[in-house]
C-alpha cells in the first residue's frame, strides 16, 4: 500500500503536470497554423484543466489540501475552463461564418 505522504506527492505531481500543461497548450494555440489547429490546442488545454480539477478533488477527498486552498484553486480552474470554452465556441462560430 502507498503511504499517505507518497499518495499526496503522486497526486500533487499529477496536478502540477496537468495544471502547467494548460498554459503550454494555450501558448501553442497562440501560434496555431489554422483556426482548426487553434481550436484543437484549446480543447487539449480544456481537457488538462478538467484533469487538474480532478486531482484537486482527490486531494481534497484524501484530506491532503485545506478547504481554503481547494476553494481558491478550484475557483480559478473553473474560471479558466469557462474562458477556454468561450474561446472555442467563439472561434467555431467565427469559422463557420467565413
Amino acid at each position: 500500500m502507498i503511504n499517505k505522504q507518497h499518495r499526496e506527492y503522486v497526486m500533487s505531481k499529477q496536478m502540477l503536470r496537468s495544471g502547467t500543461s494548460i498554459g503550454a497548450n494555450i501558448r501553442e494555440a497562440q501560434n496555431a497554423q489554422s483556426n482548426a489547429d487553434f481550436i484543437h490546442k484549446l480543447y487539449i488545454a480544456q481537457k488538462e484543466c478538467d484533469e487538474t480539477m480532478y486531482w484537486l478533488e482527490l486531494l481534497l477527498r484524501s484530506k491532503n489540501i485545506e478547504n481554503k486552498s481547494f476553494n481558491h484553486l478550484s475557483t480559478q480552474a473553473q474560471e479558466i475552463l469557462r474562458m477556454l470554452k468561450s474561446a472555442i465556441l467563439t472561434t467555431k462560430q467565427k469559422t463557420h461564418r467565413q
